[in-house]
């Protein structure tokens, strides 16, 4: 089922695997990754996206890439969520992983005080890929996916770099209807 927004502007991407919805009691291992820069909660988040891979596994391995923190994400946290998940679910399935393979070209705002129309003007173009993925598949990894347009900006970044597909492999979704 799509919403009305995803009819009218389909995403780049050609499906999402979620781990859980983003609410009690598992937000908790986003909160210990992101506030308080819990680095163990990585691994358990990616064992649990592994286990929704296994229960819905794409037709091959993918180059799993992760969506790039912003400068102050980075230089407040000192990591990236997305990347250490990333890093961990690669070790679980045995697949490969890009490290920095989508790059920043403009900082932007921190989203969750914004709509989804904002988030959509602002993530439009903010990524690209300097990598030749010509013919690779790839599972674009991140943290929390509220209105996915985060990930059509870099799912539309891989494609341009020659990707044949790409999936995204979230930890946690915002409910529908929210």
């Amino acid at each position: 089922m799509h919403c009305a927004a995803c009819l009218a502007r389909p995403p780049a991407f050609v499906r999402t695997i979620v781990a859980f919805d983003y609410e009690a009691p598992a937000d908790t291992l986003i909160g210990q990754l992101k506030t308080q820069l819990r680095l163990s909660a990585a691994p358990v988040l990616a064992r649990l996206l592994a286990h929704a891979v296994w229960c819905e596994p794409p037709a091959q391995a993918l180059l799993l890439v992760a969506v790039p923190s912003s400068r102050a994400s980075l230089r407040r946290r000192g990591m990236n969520p997305a990347a250490e998940i990333a890093r961990s679910l690669a070790a679980q399935l045995g697949w490969p992983w890009l490290r920095a393979a989508l790059r920043r070209r403009r900082e932007t705002p921190r989203q969750t005080a914004l709509g989804r129309q904002a988030r959509l003007a602002g993530a439009r173009g903010v990524f690209h890929c300097p990598h030749d993925l010509r013919g690779r598949h790839v599972g674009l990894v991140d943290d929390v996916m509220t209105t996915a347009s985060t990930a059509d900006a870099a799912a539309r970044a891989l494609l341009a770099a020659g990707a044949a597909s790409v999936t995204v492999l979230v930890a946690a979704r915002t409910p529908r209807g929210r």
